[in-house]
């Protein structure tokens, strides 16, 4: 059920003493621990599970500005540079190529929002461009069907989540982290409202500063210690296929998405299409969430499962000296949903004939991480000194996750930040301030 990733060694012995310790090995803690290390701190890059083994190896590999909200662009610009320098830096394949985006729709209100959009693209220098019905035709060829216009996104590109979290952490490594899988974070260390350190099921490793960057997990870590963190997760089902004719790099339909790999397979999913499994901690935050459940239910369905009773949104409760949720569930691995993979399969067969004889390789479940808002947390934790939170990207994280990564890292280290923190800061979603529902 787990798509491939590259799998990297850990490092055996625990450090006793860390200056920054992070909880997550996805594609934000990985790519925060590559600056810290670069910048001369000493790091420990924690996972439960393997790096990059949940949502990071689970998307579609989009790394865009196109349609994204505006409190997110600033993150974005910075993502697509760094990927490339990413790429130059570490010396290894991320996967990452600008080979632009595709949309095309035959709804008009869908082309009408990506009209208006291009107002917020002018304003931050987005390289993008409509198209006109024969222009998206031309440019995706579809069967039976003729588009109203679409969007070609010229600098947004593509990366590969099998490769990239690893690739990144190893780069970490090699200016000194540390990094330790198998290993979960139990909680802080806390001493006079201050981290002094991680427990881990390892052992404790003292630090001066600790980022959770620990994706559908973060706010049960942060409940542990009595920190607020409206968190929801809905789940998806996405396939790839083995390799395959090339009927366009990274194309969005209303049908269905298509992403191109370096291999010549696709990763291939329906857009929108989700379920919100009720649970503890849904219910809790459900006020939160009101408004983006107003906004976007209609392309979500609603469940009950076995994630009511165990895993992240669970709310149990645990001691420091004993084994935690994290050790419990040490990969969320939830199951495809067949009807799900059934329906993206039929929907891509139907739309591109090329495709029509195409073989699935491994189909897989994963769970996004929302805030009420849709946009990410990247912040200080209010009632504990240099403790960070770095999580909610609500299924925008691997295309930004690189400055995601950088921020959190500028913060941690009381450095410059590389744009303004404020829309990203956890008190937004405890103050009572409106919730103003982002793009996506």
């Amino acid at each position: 059920m787990s798509p491939s990733i590259l799998r990297i060694p850990s490092d055996e012995k625990l450090p006793a003493v860390a200056d920054v310790v992070i909880i997550g090995g996805g594609i934000v803690g990985a790519t925060a621990a590559y600056f810290l290390a670069r910048r001369g701190h000493s790091v420990a890059l924690l996972e439960k599970g393997y790096i990059g083994c949940e949502q990071s190896s689970r998307n579609w590999g989009w790394c865009r500005q196109q349609n994204r909200d505006a409190r997110e662009l600033p993150l974005s610009g910075i993502a697509l540079r760094l990927w490339d320098e990413l790429t130059a830096e570490i010396g290894r394949d991320l996967g990452f190529r600008r080979c632009g985006l595709i949309y095309a729709t035959d709804d008009s209100k869908q082309l009408s929002d990506w009209e208006k959009w291009r107002e917020t693209a002018l304003r931050f220098g987005v390289n993008t461009r409509m198209l006109s019905a024969e222009e998206a035709t031309n440019a995706m060829p579809a069967a039976g069907r003729r588009w109203l216009g679409g969007v070609h996104s010229l600098e947004d590109g593509k990366a590969e989540p099998g490769l990239a979290a690893p690739t990144i952490a190893e780069g970490a490594r090699a200016h000194g982290a540390t990094i330790h899988q198998n290993c979960a974070a139990r909680g802080l260390d806390i001493t006079h409202g201050a981290v002094t350190g991680v427990v881990t099921e390892k052992g404790l490793i003292r630090a001066n500063a600790v980022l959770c960057a620990a994706g559908a997990w973060a706010s049960a870590f942060c409940r542990r210690h009595k920190i607020s963190f409206p968190q929801a997760s809905v789940r998806q089902s996405t396939l790839r296929t083995r390799p395959a004719p090339n009927v366009g790099e990274a194309i969005y339909t209303p049908d269905c998405v298509l992403t191109r790999r370096i291999d010549g397979s696709y990763t291939l999913a329906i857009s929108g299409k989700a379920v919100l499994e009720i649970t503890p901690q849904s219910l809790r935050y459900a006020r939160s969430f009101m408004p983006m459940f107003v906004k976007r239910l209609k392309a979500v369905e609603i469940g009950v499962g076995r994630s009511f009773f165990a895993g992240p949104e669970a709310l149990e409760r645990w001691r420091l000296d004993e084994p935690s949720p994290f050790e419990h569930i040490r990969v969320l691995d939830p199951s495809p949903k067949p009807r799900a993979i059934a329906a993206t399969l039929q929907r891509v067969k139907k739309l591109f004939p090329a495709l029509a004889s195409v073989e699935v390789a491994e189909s897989w479940g994963g769970y996004v991480d929302c805030t009420p808002d849709a946009v990410p947390v990247i912040s200080s934790v209010e009632g504990i000194q240099s403790f960070f939170l770095a999580a909610g990207c609500s299924g925008h994280g691997f295309g930004i996750g690189p400055a995601i990564g950088r921020l959190a890292a500028d913060l941690v280290a009381n450095d410059m930040p590389c744009v303004d923190p404020t829309p990203f800061r956890l008190s937004r979603l405890l103050d009572g301030s409106k919730v103003d529902v982002g793009s996506i």
